[in-house]
């Protein structure tokens, strides 16, 4: 089983701002793509009904080969099924004799058109019913998650969820994932600007190309559109959420403190100390369950883990060794 203490990079590789920039760069987009591409893998693009929502998925196999199991795999904010983590880890997962199922949240990737409403990190519900709809899709086979960043939070709060939901779910992985939305928000606030400019940008064209989707319903103008990140989420809690305030918003999906403390469902956190978009005291702060397992590594960024000039990732590896070694004991 890979440990984080497994990871040592390169010394021009120990930056956390060159391992957070080169890890969503076009570079290792294509790296994505030319990696999942060479297994030669079925993949079939799904549209979930996910009670009030429709959320879009693919699922990928190699053809011919006995599954060991299905794996979901959730993307980070502003993130897709074909970012290239999401594609690595997925080839990573087939090399390992799993299938997996990339799940779009709601207005990620080319899905604006499928819901009016807007996507928000509380919208927890669509995202069980969408795991249930791809378990009776693929039925009779070991489920698991991961996910980074926000799709790490997702993952966790997926797997709190899941006995309740009548979820067989055997593990949760998740890199990174965000625990605490207001600690975040300020160290983004805090850093580099870099971090903030991307997720604006990002965030900016979603809601414009929503815009133009449902003007009638999303009438906001071009100076809505030019807010900074901390009053442009107030704007839209105030509006598209019942939860008023920013403070209640961001309380709505925090994981830090003992909220993990009574996870059912084994799970596994890779985090960076050096990352430089979530606070890693956060994760020193953590009460888990007896089942959960957290390894911090030194170096990392914010779900980087470069190995080599190539661009291949150890966290996509952590996760498929991982989840390989988990449900083969669960077995």
């Amino acid at each position: 089983m890979l440990n984080a203490s497994d990871y040592r990079p390169p010394r021009w590789l120990r930056n956390a701002h060159v391992q957070s920039v080169l890890g969503s760069s076009p570079l290792r987009r294509r790296h994505g793509e030319r990696s999942l591409a060479r297994l030669n893998a079925v993949s079939t693009l799904h549209t979930i009904d996910a009670g009030e929502a429709r959320l879009q998925g693919v699922h990928t196999a190699l053809p011919g080969e006995a599954s060991r199991g299905l794996v979901m795999l959730l993307h980070g904010w502003e993130g897709s099924v074909d970012s290239s983590y999401m594609r690595l880890t997925a080839a990573e997962l087939l090399r390992e004799g799993f299938e997996v199922f990339r799940l779009n949240f709601r207005d990620h990737g080319n899905t604006h058109h499928l819901n009016e409403g807007l996507f928000h990190s509380n919208r927890i519900d669509e995202v069980v019913r969408a795991a249930a709809e791809v378990v009776r899709l693929y039925p009779g086979r070991p489920l698991a998650v991961a996910g980074y960043s926000l799709g790490g939070n997702f993952a966790l709060r997926l797997a709190l969820r899941a006995p309740a939901a009548g979820l067989p779910l055997s593990h949760a992985a998740a890199v990174c994932p965000v625990l605490d939305p207001a600690r975040t928000m300020d160290s983004m606030e805090q850093g580099l600007p870099v971090y903030l400019w991307y997720f604006e940008r990002k965030w900016r064209g979603s809601l414009a190309r929503k815009r133009a989707l449902f003007p009638q319903t999303h009438a906001f103008d071009d100076q809505v559109l030019g807010l900074r990140m901390r009053p442009l989420t107030q704007w839209m809690v105030e509006r598209h959420t019942d939860f008023g305030t920013l403070e209640r918003y961001f309380d709505g999906y925090s994981i830090a403190g003992d909220r993990l403390a009574g996870l059912q469902v084994p799970a596994s956190i890779l985090m960076a100390a050096d990352d430089p978009v979530i606070p890693v005291d956060g994760f020193h702060a953590l009460q888990l369950a007896p089942d959960t397992e957290l390894e911090i590594s030194p170096w990392g960024g914010h779900c980087g883990f470069l190995q080599s000039a190539k661009l291949d990732g150890f966290a996509e590896r952590w996760i498929a060794r991982r989840l390989s070694e988990k449900l083969a004991r669960a077995s």
